[in-house]
């Protein structure tokens, strides 16, 4: 049974408990439904006012309207919903929304009335949505079946949202509403009864409207049937999928909805295997909904990524968090290095992620030439608005790129620097020997100094000096001690040997402001993970004076 048009596309609806007191729910609902086109029937059994327009049953609203309701939507006790149910459905009524909770998520006789209710369905067919749920939302039907301020309010759009919680679909469609995209369907399941979301997303495989679907799991319990509803909707729209559980909380989860909780491992895998996309937060999920109700490229078992961006440490983690997930972030081919460097200053990063140091007109190329890499397909960038320097959005949208462009762009900075020197610009050092300080923290103790021999040794040797911050004279003084290379740094062969003095001006400067910075911050922090560029270290080429 997937017939749900009476419950998501109602021609008149029925509010069981609807109330004019403010604060109750039958008058919240009865508000939220004031903006449906169709009929709304009030009806209050226990303060009927015909003059009013509230009647003490379906029947009888539905006669003095002359149009029986497709949806009642009950905002009645726990005790009595199965009954007025039974009513409703001999009256013409072919699906409920049931919003009371106080069922089988309550235990005790919370399970007798979920039991009572379940007959009901058997025996009449009417399709049910909850019990205990704050309902459904459909903007592009002006049908706000909710009792949460602020849902009416949701713009429509091509995204649905099936959660097993009101509260998560509520919460999901808020922020959807943030990121500038609207909502086509969000539906709570609450207990799921009777409608589930296997038969929600089966609903939606016929819905034209629908870009991508936003999928919200706690529990399992439909096994295979989810997972042919995912994998039958998947051939047509991207479904992205967020499950609850990574932990033990089946109690909780059972306490939530009645219902039994999976392994988070195994309802995991048969999603993914149906072709969902599983992410692992609401962030990402929103995320990811929001790129693919815009573009949804062919399947592609490993990808190639290629990165610009004009901020190395974000780079960084975008990289790191991107190969983490087996994504491949592969080599630019040598034509294409070749190309960059062409656009790029020297010291730039070419090799993927492309660091174009500060962005340039030249952005433009540069995407475009990564995206014409052979390796890749498909190209993201990630950069500031920095409108002194570049018109990002313009220099995106001029880019002719030949694999799709996912791009990133951040808020303008909030606070500007005081007029002063924009740029300060050295002298290159001369060749020579080079040493390498630097600061990282660890888990336990804390920010540690590290002193090594510095270049292409820095990566190849890892000869280095630690010691704890803050760092004592004597301690910074003997550092250089310690280094296997430090014949090196000391005048062997008859090279000039490093100003020790300076050294150690520079180690203690650099412990200072470590400990500085570290004031107040939990021990146990983890330390930032060491990367081959924009570490948080001083390069140095200390040469006698």
């Amino acid at each position: 049974m997937t017939g749900l048009n009476p419950l998501f596309a109602p021609r008149a609806i029925a509010v069981l408990g609807a109330s004019a007191t403010p604060g109750k729910l039958g008058a919240a609902m009865t508000d939220s439904l004031s903006s449906f086109p169709g009929p709304v029937m009030k009806v209050n059994s226990g303060r009927p006012d015909p003059d009013r327009g509230f009647f003490p049953t379906a029947d009888e609203a539905a006669e003095a309207q002359g149009i029986t309701p497709d949806l009642v939507v009950s905002c009645i006790p726990a005790a009595v919903t199965a009954d007025a149910l039974r009513e409703a459905a001999a009256t013409g009524a072919r699906a409920a929304l049931v919003c009371a909770g106080g069922f089988a998520e309550a235990g005790g006789d919370g399970a007798l009335y979920q039991q009572a209710l379940a007959e009901v369905v058997r025996n009449t067919g009417i399709r049910v949505l909850g019990p205990n749920t704050s309902g459904f939302l459909a903007p592009h039907r002006r049908l706000t079946a909710s009792f949460v301020p602020g849902a009416a309010d949701l713009e429509r759009g091509p995204v649905a949202v099936v959660a097993a919680s009101g509260g998560v679909n509520h919460a999901l469609a808020f922020a959807l509403a943030e990121a500038g995209v609207g909502l086509r369907l969000g539906v709570g399941l609450g207990n799921s009864l009777d409608v589930t979301q296997a038969d929600v997303l089966n609903h939606l495989a016929d819905d034209d409207g629908v870009r991508a679907v936003a999928l919200h799991v706690e529990t399992a319990a439909e096994g295979r049937r989810l997972t042919g509803a995912v994998r039958r909707l998947t051939d047509r729209v991207p479904v992205v999928a967020l499950v609850v559980g990574r932990s033990d909380i089946g109690d909780f989860a059972r306490s939530h909805t009645g219902a039994l909780a999976t392994s988070w491992r195994v309802t995991r895998t048969a999603l993914r295997q149906a072709g969902a996309v599983l992410v692992d937060d609401e962030r990402d999920l929103v995320d990811a909904v929001t790129a693919l109700s815009r573009v949804r490229l062919p399947a592609n078992p490993r990808p190639g990524i290629g990165l610009v961006t004009a901020q190395a440490g974000p780079g960084l983690l975008l990289t790191d968090d991107l190969r983490s997930h087996g994504i491949q972030v592969p080599p630019l081919a040598e034509r294409s290095m070749k190309e960059l460097r062409e656009l790029l200053p020297a010291l730039t990063y070419l090799n993927n992620p492309v660091d174009t140091g500060r962005p340039s007109p030249a952005l433009t190329q540069v995407v475009e030439r990564v995206s014409e890499d052979p390796g890749i397909d498909v190209t993201t960038v990630y950069g500031l608005l920095e409108p002194t320097a570049v018109d990002l959005p313009a220099a995106l949208t001029a880019a002719r790129t030949a694999t799709p462009l996912v791009a990133v762009v951040g808020p303008r900075p909030h606070a500007r620097m005081p007029a002063s020197p924009a740029l300060l610009v050295e002298r290159m050092a001369p060749a020579g020997p080079e040493l390498i300080v630097g600061v990282r923290r660890d888990p336990v103790f804390g920010p540690v100094l590290a002193l090594g021999a510095g270049g292409t040794a820095a990566e190849i040797l890892g000869d280095v000096s630690l010691r704890l911050v803050p760092l004592p004279v004597n301690e910074a003084h003997t550092m250089l001690d310690e280094l296997a290379a430090r014949e090196v740094f000391l005048g062997a062969r008859g090279a000039t040997p490093v100003d020790r003095a300076r050294l150690t001006h520079v180690l203690l400067a650099l412990s200072s402001l470590a400990a500085e910075k570290d004031g107040g911050r939990v021990r146990d922090q983890p330390p930032a993970r060491p990367t081959r560029r924009r570490r948080r270290r001083a390069r140095l080429r200390i040469a006698a004076a």
